[in-house]
């Protein structure tokens, strides 16, 4: 009995390892996108200290609220200093001897927005006239914008007209 030769296989190519190269490609892509996430981070201007689109007046503060640069609701807000709250001057009037102690310190103001662009400035649209309760008053409405226009609270009262600053996208 004879024994068969052995058989002769080609030899087969080593395992397939991943190419160092195509590794290194996609750490380099990950640390430059999350490169480019904290610089944008970095850049980013911090939060105002106030609300954005609110002004200062001598016994009060009027803000304007809303998506500057776009179609919306827009909130006018009126509050007064050191005005006390409604149950504090409910209390007070009763203590005083004086029922309209709440209805004192009460105004009647008419709130609402002016719009502009590099062309034109816009009269003043009205969301509607209001007296103050516990010494604030808040009106909304929709305001239809541009992308390129700016806009800001106004408020008046009697003969004279109060407004906030510009907020512009």
């Amino acid at each position: 009995m004879s024994v068969p030769a052995p058989r002769r296989t080609v030899a087969r190519p080593p395992a397939r390892r991943p190419d160092p190269r195509r590794d290194a490609r996609r750490i380099a892509v990950a640390v430059a996108a999350m490169c480019l996430v904290a610089a944008t981070a970095a850049t980013a201007p911090a939060a105002p200290a106030e609300p954005t689109g609110c002004g200062d007046l001598v016994r009060g503060q009027l803000c304007l609220r809303g998506p500057v640069g776009a179609d919306g609701t827009y909130t006018a807000t009126y509050r007064r200093y050191g005005v006390p709250a409604r149950r504090e001057a409910a209390s007070a009037g009763a203590v005083a001897g004086d029922g309209q102690a709440a209805g004192r310190d009460a105004i009647t103001v008419r709130l609402g927005y002016q719009r502009r662009n590099d062309r034109i400035t816009a009269f003043p649209g009205w969301f509607g006239t209001r007296r103050t309760q516990g010494g604030t008053v808040v009106l909304s409405g929709r305001v239809e914008m541009l992308a390129d226009e700016c806009i800001r609270g106004v408020m008046e009262r009697g003969e004279t007209v109060y407004v906030t600053k510009w907020s512009c996208s």
